[in-house]
C-alpha cells in the first residue's frame, strides 16, 4: 500500500451505507423543508399541491429513486475491499448528478424564473423519493450482516 492510499479515511462498508443514508435523508429533508415552507409563504391551491407532490414523489420514487437507491446499495456491498474510502458510497457519476442537481436547484430559486407557487411542489416532490431513498441504506445498514 503506497503512502497516498494510507491518507485516504477508510470505513466498513456498513459505515457507508450508513452514511449513503444521512446524505440522502439531509438532501430529502432539506428539499422537504423549502418546499413546505414555499407552500406557508403560499397557501394558495394548498392541498392540491400537496397531493401533486406526494403523487409525484411516490411515482418518482417507485418508478427511479428505488433503483437507484437499490444499484448503490447493491455497489456498495459488491465492493471487494472490506473498508473502502468513505467517499465510495457514491461513484463518479453520481457525484456528478448530484452537483447538477443541486446548483439547478439554486439556479431556479435564485433566478426567479420559476415562481416559488411550482417550486413548492418541485421541491417537495423531490425530496419525498430521496427521503423514502434513504430508508433503505437505513435498512441495509442496520441489518447489514443479514444482507452481507
Amino acid at each position: 500500500m503506497n503512502y497516498f492510499q494510507t491518507l485516504k479515511p477508510r470505513l466498513p462498508k456498513r459505515y457507508l451505507l450508513f452514511i449513503a443514508a444521512f446524505v440522502w435523508t439531509f438532501a430529502g429533508g432539506m428539499l422537504l423543508f423549502k418546499g413546505i415552507a414555499f407552500y406557508v409563504n403560499d397557501p394558495m391551491y394548498l392541498w392540491l399541491r400537496i397531493l401533486v407532490s406526494l403523487v409525484c414523489g411516490s411515482l418518482f420514487y417507485i418508478l427511479m429513486f428505488s433503483k437507484i437507491s437499490a444499484k448503490h446499495t447493491k455497489r456498495i456491498m459488491n465492493l471487494k475491499i472490506e473498508k473502502p474510502c468513505m467517499f465510495s458510497f457514491f461513484n463518479f457519476k453520481a457525484y456528478i448528478m448530484m452537483a447538477i442537481m443541486i446548483s439547478g436547484g439554486i439556479l431556479l430559486r435564485r433566478s426567479g424564473i420559476v415562481p416559488p407557487f411550482y417550486l413548492s411542489i418541485l421541491y417537495t416532490t423531490m425530496g419525498i423519493p430521496l427521503f423514502l431513498s434513504s430508508l433503505r441504506f437505513f435498512n441495509y445498514g442496520f441489518n447489514y450482516r443479514k444482507y452481507s
